[in-house]
């Protein structure tokens, strides 16, 4: 199994910028592909972002597109999430997700291993 520790989240005005970090130890090289999904008290979780172990290919959720970037350094076993032009309605607990069982859809799904989250508030 792989273990996530996420860091970097905090307090941000609208329109600022924030970076999260994913630090993967364990069988990293058991995953495929690396993700971050949202999830706040109101609503299910949601899917940010991900980006493949090999191929960097990336994918986005609708309402990031444009703003966040997903990117990963192999050589450290990490995975970031630049978060530009924030907006109240990005507030949420970030997770990062590893492991994913199958990716042969329009991104992958069933990600076995998962950090404990990161609090992310955007509010003025």
């Amino acid at each position: 199994q792989v273990q996530l520790a996420e860091s970097g989240g905090g307090l941000v005005q609208p329109g600022g910028s924030l970076t999260l970090s994913c630090a993967a130890s364990g069988r990293t090289f058991s995953t495929n592909a690396m993700a971050w999904f949202r999830q706040t008290p109101e609503k299910e979780r949601e899917f940010v972002a991900e980006i493949s172990w090999t191929a960097d290919n990336v994918k986005y959720g609708d309402s990031v597109t444009g703003r966040f970037t997903i990117s990963r350094d192999k050589a450290k076993n990490t995975v970031y999430l630049q978060m530009n032009n924030l907006k109240p309605e990005d507030t949420a607990v970030y997770y990062c997700a590893a492991e994913p069982l199958d990716c042969s859809g329009r991104r992958c799904i069933a990600f076995l291993s998962w950090g404990s989250g990161t609090q992310v508030i955007v509010s003025s």
